[in-house]
């Protein structure tokens, strides 16, 4: 059998392209923040997850811009040789200070951090405990490691007490899971994870992808929760509220230097070039002397959930700016989203695997720096091809 035969047998994306109904890869003409255009179209963005709005930031835009003047485009190389800047050990220290470890360590991407974290510190004999809600990068990171995993229902302290005992007391265990989950919404309820971990003597790691900008002051989950010193791992990216690209784990330093020399996803890639690393010290910066910024993308988040909820959306469990609208099925999913795209407003629709069967959803997201007479808009829309598709 040739193996490229499953390439010929898949047809629902051509399908979906001809018929007008596909979501995916839309190659923007624009993109400024708040409002993108594609081929002429003019759309406002309620799907990204520039949470602070700092791409479009002067301060972010000139940092990246020096950088590339100074050190070019790239390391080419990675951090374990050639490819460490003082520049990244710098924001290794301060991102260590900003959620309160005593090291950080930069990769790449946010996907290549859980890969090699997870990986790295899960050997023979271990277990990685997961919430079935983790992110696939949390799941690749596990499957990439030599040790078991067992899996504990969304949020459920008790499931996971449960699988915990079942283990073998002398053997290693990581428990990880998102501090914001990037579907739902919702957030790890750490304070009671943190007792049940300790119990058994599991450690605990958390993507705080999402929640980092958004949480605790802008420093994440743990710091919203207050809880900092109960989580034994940090990880988050620098594609969301830092506004680049590259991501980052954070905890000890003895740890931090353990994955450091076994990460296989750090030592075998490049390092994030001088650009990217310059614009996430920049972003941190800002995120301390602006906290406004925090405090207005949570106001915004309050709003357009008591508002969507009043014209009778589901929100699901979300309580933060991440708003998913609660569908069930596909074909409704794909005939809203495309509404909405032609009304003017850009959301992301998820279907199955991405969330199960009957929780099909459009993820809508939204940013510090959306105007008030854009989200009136963008909720007028919502009203308006609710009404007409039928799920209000």
């Amino acid at each position: 059998m040739d193996i490229f035969e499953k390439s010929k047998s898949f047809t629902a994306a051509r399908e979906a392209i001809k018929d007008g109904y596909y979501p995916y890869f839309i190659p923007l003409d624009e993109n400024e923040g708040t409002e993108v255009v594609y081929k002429g179209h003019r759309l406002i963005m309620c799907g990204s997850n520039n949470y602070l709005g700092l791409t479009t930031h002067p301060k972010v835009r000139e940092a990246a811009c020096r950088a590339v003047e100074r050190y070019g485009t790239s390391c080419t190389g990675s951090r374990f040789l050639n490819g460490t800047l003082e520049m990244h050990e710098e924001l290794e220290r301060q991102l260590a200070e900003w959620v309160g470890k005593e090291a950080a360590l930069v990769f790449s991407t946010g996907m290549q951090a859980n890969l090699g974290a997870v990986s790295a510190v899960v050997g023979r004999g271990d277990y990685v405990i997961l919430d079935k809600d983790d992110h696939a990068s949390i799941v690749d990171g596990a499957r990439l490691s030599f040790g078991e995993i067992q899996r504990f229902r969304h949020n459920d302290v008790e499931h996971l007490d449960r699988v915990l005992k079942s283990l073998p007391e002398a053997s290693g265990k990581l428990v990880v899971v998102d501090g914001l989950f990037s579907m739902g919404g919702d957030l790890a309820p750490l304070p009671e994870m943190i007792p049940v971990c300790k119990k058994y003597g599991a450690r605990l790691m958390v993507d705080d992808a999402h929640g980092m900008g958004v949480l605790g002051c802008g420093r994440g989950t743990a710091a919203h929760f207050g809880v900092t010193d109960g989580v034994d791992l940090i990880m988050s990216t620098f594609s969301k509220s830092f506004a680049s690209l590259g991501g980052f784990v954070a905890g000890d330093e003895e740890i931090i230097h353990y994955i450091k020399h076994f990460a296989r996803s750090l030592i075998f890639s490049a390092s994030i070039p001088p650009a990217n690393a310059a614009a996430a010290l920049a972003a941190l910066d800002i995120m301390r002397s602006e906290p406004e910024r925090v405090e207005r993308v949570n106001k915004i988040g309050e709003k357009m959930r008591r508002e969507y909820a009043a014209m009778g959306f589901n929100t699901g469990p979300s309580v933060s700016p991440i708003i998913p609208i609660m569908i069930g099925d596909d074909a409704t999913t794909f005939a809203f989203w495309k509404a909405l795209f032609q009304a003017g407003v850009f959301v992301n629709p998820v279907i199955s695997p991405a969330v199960p069967q009957g929780m099909q959803l459009l993820r809508t997201s939204y940013m510090a720096t959306h105007t008030d007479e854009q989200l009136d808009r963008v909720l007028s829309i919502f009203h308006d091809v609710g009404k007409e598709i039928g799920v209000i």
